[in-house]
This record gives C-alpha cells, structure tokens and sequence, in this order.
C-alpha cells in the first residue's frame, strides 16, 4: 500500500471513530497531496512526493508551535503539537548522526574532495545516497563542512 493509500485509509478510520485531532490533520494532508496532484496532472503521487509534502506539513507545525510559544499561545502551541505528533507517524525514522558521518566520510574519499570548494558536490551525493528517507539536510551540511575543513 502506498503512503498516500494509507493517508486515505487513516482518514476514513479516523472519519468513522471520530478522533477530531488525527480526523483534522489528516484533511489537511490530503488538500496537500490534492493540490500537488493537480498541479502535476498525475493520478498518485509517487512515496518520495507523498513524503515531501509530510515533512514540509511537519516542519511547518513545528515552527509554528515555537512561535505560539514565543506569544504565549500555549492553547495553539500544543494543537500544533497534536498535529505534527500525527503526521509524525507516516514519517520513518530519522537518518543517525552515525550513520550520516559514514555516509559523509565514505563520499568525501570516492569523490576525492580537498576543501570547502567541493561542498555541493559532496551534498549532492549524500542526500542523493538517502532520498526518500528521514534525513536533516542541516546536520548532512553541518557533518560535511566540518569533514571537508579539515582536509
């Protein structure tokens, strides 16, 4: 089953016991994959899209908590909260710190990179060796800049 297929299915579950929470996020994720779908005139999403538009929704509920927190809307902060907890549940496990240095040390060795000029180069692959995975972009820049400085 696909990653939008499961979204469909939650969201009739959620629909029948009336859970509001998981019932409201899971429209919304949908209105996404929607529009994404008319925008690209395809009839599904591939997973890889589908996972994009639920680590952007993520990000976006957890900026948005920071900033009702900042403004003390602790109401809104922890329905952002509630949100993201839900769309966290399609999102797989993130990449280890580990697992990225590996990644990081390996591709700047194959590539034969010898300073902070070839960091595209490096980012590019890396992410490329974890598409369609839980990675942070922020920590594979932060683990490349610090391999390729001190070469």
């Amino acid at each position: 089953m696909t990653l939008q297929e499961t979204i469909n299915v939650d969201l009739k579950q959620a629909l029948k016991s009336k859970e509001e929470p998981t019932l409201g996020t899971l429209r919304l994720l949908k209105a996404d994959i929607q529009y994404e779908l008319t925008k690209t005139g395809a009839s599904e999403l591939s997973d890889t899209a589908v996972m994009q538009i639920l680590k952007s929704n993520y990000k976006k509920r957890k900026d948005t908590a920071v900033e009702y927190d900042k403004v003390n809307r602790k109401d809104l902060a922890d329905r952002e909260r509630s949100e993201a907890e839900v769309i966290l549940r399609y999102i797989p496990a993130e990449i280890s710190d580990e697992e990225i240095q590996n990644a990081v040390s390996k591709l700047v060795k194959e590539l034969g990179a010898s300073g902070p000029s070839d960091m595209g180069k490096v980012m590019g692959k890396v992410m490329a060796e974890f598409k369609g995975q839980n990675i942070d972009g922020s920590k594979v820049s932060h683990y490349v800049k610090q391999a390729l400085s001190s070469l």
